[in-house]
């Protein structure tokens, strides 16, 4: 019973000790393009769009329509079958079916088939440039927590430092070794010192939360990330220059992409514009047939003998009869009348377009300005991606450059800072001077990682742009 119950609690455990794993910055990305809730709506317009494709495709299928109707008449009418006033109370039941298709429209539906099959693959290449500009949105607060959460290590070991020496002082203090002002000078760098750990740790909350928060997580409660090792190389380099990478990069974002794609779809739209011109010739065909209470036919006839006159014979007077017929009528039954009442029609109808108030031709002209500026969007979006990889090249150039002159200044400071320390701690430097060299080697330790994580940013977004996956691996 016992390992029952431990087995219980254990396996209860694990989703809890699961959901304390700290994320990479692939699972976050993953994770994202999951659950966005804006890209499931990015989704939900390509679904739209493939609708339109599957329609634009039905619209080739003939149109056919039935009707049917059941009507009493009170008054007086001429009966449709009969062609004969009708005054009583008549029941008529009509059915009717009609198809049609459009044999040539100067090529619009096949146009339109065209426009909405580029249209769909736009929206999906709009999908995809959501899904990467969320990934770099990550990927962006995901390098700024690991930023901060350096920047929280080295103010929390410059802390530790200056509490040590702060203890230091106390007792050189004490011995009358050094004067009390030197330990209040201490005293206020420590409380400085502080003070910049508490907004470092704020940054890396807020980062921490927004990131969250692009996740769509409910709150950063049991949330942390990866802290991969990002160690610069020796020799950091730039990979290729900004011209190889543009010439990757406007074949494969979908930026460019959706531009040319939606030029082409503006000249299909030209293509059904000017189609309108074009005559058009349609194939319809119907059938129909219908019951009317108003058309009779002999029910009965009775023959009778009726006296019309009299005659005399003989000096006799003899009655004169004739033979008559009394008939009666009844509705024409239902079935005949649907079957005798028969009709059906086929024709070509030929369309000319002459005038309608020049829309034509205004939706023309409107179709070829769309067609032009289609264009200009083409090349705006890459001249706007050049700007953005030569922005980002040179940005990564300048950060790379800043971090091997951080390097050299780090270890400059490093050096000078031992030295004043050792100097401090025998009593031949004061505090000021001892704080002056601490606070060089704090600000150096700053620049020497804000450099290494721009440049580290920079480089990965170049690599994306070369069509590699966003990782810190």
């Amino acid at each position: 019973m016992r390992r029952l119950i431990a087995f219980l609690l254990f396996t209860s455990f694990i989703p809890a000790l699961s959901a304390q794993q700290p994320w990479s910055l692939e699972k976050c990305i993953q994770h994202a393009l999951e659950n966005n809730l804006q890209l499931k709506q990015q989704q939900l317009i390509v679904n739209a769009a493939k609708v339109d494709v599957v329609q634009s495709k039905m619209d080739l299928l003939p149109g056919i329509t039935a009707n049917g109707s059941h009507a009493y008449n009170y008054g007086q009418t001429v009966d449709r079958y009969t062609n004969q006033f009708a005054t009583s109370r008549v029941q008529s039941n009509n059915f009717y079916l009609q198809g049609g298709v459009t044999l040539f429209n100067g090529f619009q539906k096949l146009n339109g088939i065209k426009q909405a099959q580029l249209d769909l693959m736009a929206s999906m290449k709009d999908a995809e440039k959501y899904s990467n500009d969320l990934s770099l949105n990550i990927a962006t607060f995901y390098m700024q927590v690991l930023f901060y959460k350096e920047l929280v290590n080295i103010r929390t070991n410059q802390l530790e430092i200056t509490r040590q020496q702060m203890e230091r002082m106390n007792k050189l203090v004490e011995a009358g070794t050094m004067a009390a002002g030197e330990g209040y000078i201490i005293e206020a760098q420590l409380a400085t010192e502080e003070s910049a750990l508490i907004q470092a740790q704020n940054q890396l909350d807020i980062s921490m939360l927004t990131l969250t928060q692009l996740l769509d997580l409910p709150s950063t409660e049991g949330f942390d990330i990866v802290v991969p090792d990002l160690d610069m190389a020796d020799q950091p380099m730039l990979a290729g220059n900004p011209d190889d990478i543009y010439r990757v990069a406007v074949s494969n974002m979908p930026e460019i992409e959706a531009a040319r794609i939606r030029q082409q779809s503006s000249e299909k739209q030209f293509a059904r514009a000017r189609g309108m011109q074009s005559p058009s010739l349609a194939l319809s065909g119907s059938w129909g047939t219908g019951y009317s209470g108003a058309s009779q036919v002999v029910d009965q006839t009775i023959p009778e003998e009726v006296k019309v006159g009299y005659t005399r014979y003989q000096g006799e007077t003899l009655d004169v009869y004739a033979q008559t017929f009394s008939t009666t009528f009844k509705p024409k039954p239902w079935g005949d009348q649907i079957k005798d009442n028969n009709n059906q029609t086929i024709g070509l109808y030929l369309t000319i377009p002459i005038l309608n108030g020049w829309q034509t031709r205004s939706m023309i002209s409107k179709s070829k300005i769309a067609v032009e500026n289609s264009r200009m969007n083409v090349e705006i979006a890459s001249l706007q991606l050049r700007k953005t990889i030569h922005t980002a090249w040179t940005d990564a150039r300048a950060s790379l450059k800043n971090y091997d002159a951080a390097v050299k200044k780090i270890n400059a400071t490093r050096e000078s800072f031992r030295y004043a320390e050792q100097k401090f701690n025998v009593g031949i430097m004061n505090s000021v001077d001892y704080n002056n060299a601490k606070k060089d080697m704090t600000n150096a330790e700053s620049e020497l990682l804000q450099s290494k994580y721009d440049f580290i940013f920079k480089s990965t977004v170049l690599d994306f742009y070369m069509g590699k996956e966003l990782s810190l691996k």
